[in-house]
């Protein structure tokens, strides 16, 4: 996203009047959600500043920072376990736009449960297959991970804070057929470029004057 991003971190970048990470804010707010916990790196600081603590959007926030070099999804929520309790959470990457309601069942025996959409043009082979309801490595149709997911802290209490991607973390759990999945049909950008960031506002234009 240079050069917006040398400038603002990812997640203040404008979409429709207002920033990606208080639209997600909103949809939180909207589906229930009231304890919310923002990892930062990058210029984190001028989120935290934003934002503050949460209460003009009706919500709580706190805040764990990386550093200015990020530890990676999974090394990112290693880090912020101690401010996430011991019931499922919610994780949304903030550099995507997405409709889902954000209400899913309960985990039962599983260890996290993920939302897979369709594969846009830029990531064609996805990520998981996904097979009645479940998160698999093979026997299904591939599908791209959404960026949106319930996890059990369990899943992360034995790994080290230390830069990590979250999608190894996943496939061990898949593996165990730990892992739950729906397909997601509705509307699902990933904003890692100018051209998609229009995209969206293209979208969120026409739905407003439809």
């Amino acid at each position: 996203m240079r050069p917006l991003t040398q400038r603002i971190p990812k997640p203040l970048i404008k979409l429709a009047g207002k920033s990606l990470i208080e639209h997600h804010l909103t949809r939180l707010k909207s589906a229930g959600y009231r304890e919310i916990v923002i990892n930062l790196s990058h210029l984190g600081n001028t989120i935290r500043q934003k934002l503050g603590d949460g209460e003009r959007y009706g919500v709580h926030i706190e805040y764990s920072h990386e550093g200015e070099s990020p530890l990676g999804t999974a090394g990112g929520i290693v880090q912020a376990l101690p401010l996430l309790g011991d019931k499922p959470f919610l994780v949304i990457s903030s550099d995507i736009w997405c409709d889902h309601p954000l209400s899913f069942p309960g985990m039962a025996h599983d260890m996290a449960h993920l939302v897979l959409v369709d594969n846009p043009a830029h990531h064609r082979n996805g990520d998981f297959a996904c097979k009645s309801g479940r998160a698999c490595s093979s026997g299904g149709k591939f599908l791209t991970f959404s960026g949106i997911g319930i996890y059990m802290p369990e899943l992360f209490k034995e790994h080290a804070i230390e830069q990590k991607a979250l999608a190894p973390v996943l496939r061990s759990a898949i593996a165990q057929e730990k892992v739950s999945a729906e397909h997601y049909t509705g509307t699902w950008f990933d904003i890692g470029t100018p051209e998609r960031l229009r995209e969206v506002e293209r979208h969120l234009q026409n739905q407003n004057t439809g």
